[in-house]
């Protein structure tokens, strides 16, 4: 039986920006995004071939939110399974990545139409449906420093 389903799930580098001091910076999904219009959401983009998960990351920073990464940690992996039947599956490797907040900016204004910083313990309603996850690692990883 024919499939048109892909060989193996696609890796995504999804990123937390913070300020160093906490706050994270999230987006609002524009009506023109691929999913979930109108959610808020963290970063996120797939892995190019060749491409170290640093080097995506700082790309993805620098598409998304036109600045550059101060420093890039991972914080975790999460397999990423959606629809049931199941119609997309990503390897999500999370990464917590500290931002200038003078210096962000909507670099891609067809995904975005806002963006802001928030305490975590003030997040926007709605988040996208994979949002709370990778929060949730970052906030484990600031427990831990802290």
């Amino acid at each position: 039986m024919a499939t048109n389903r892909p060989t193996g799930p696609s890796v995504s580098c999804v990123f937390v920006c913070h300020d160093g001091a906490g706050r994270v910076l999230l987006a609002r999904r524009s009506a023109a995004a691929r999913d979930e219009a109108g959610t808020w959401d963290t970063g996120a983009g797939a892995l190019e071939w060749g491409e170290t998960f640093e080097r995506a990351v700082a790309r993805e920073v620098r598409e998304e939110y036109s600045t550059e990464a101060l420093s890039i940690e991972t914080i975790g992996v999460r397999n990423v399974l959606r629809g049931d039947p199941v119609e997309s599956h990503w390897v999500a490797v999370v990464f917590a990545v500290e931002v200038d907040p003078e210096r962000v900016a909507i670099g891609e204004p067809h995904k975005f139409d806002a963006l802001e910083w928030f305490a975590p313990d003030a997040l926007p309603i709605p988040l996208h449906s994979q949002c709370a996850a990778g929060l949730a690692l970052f906030l484990d990883r600031l427990d831990r420093i802290r």
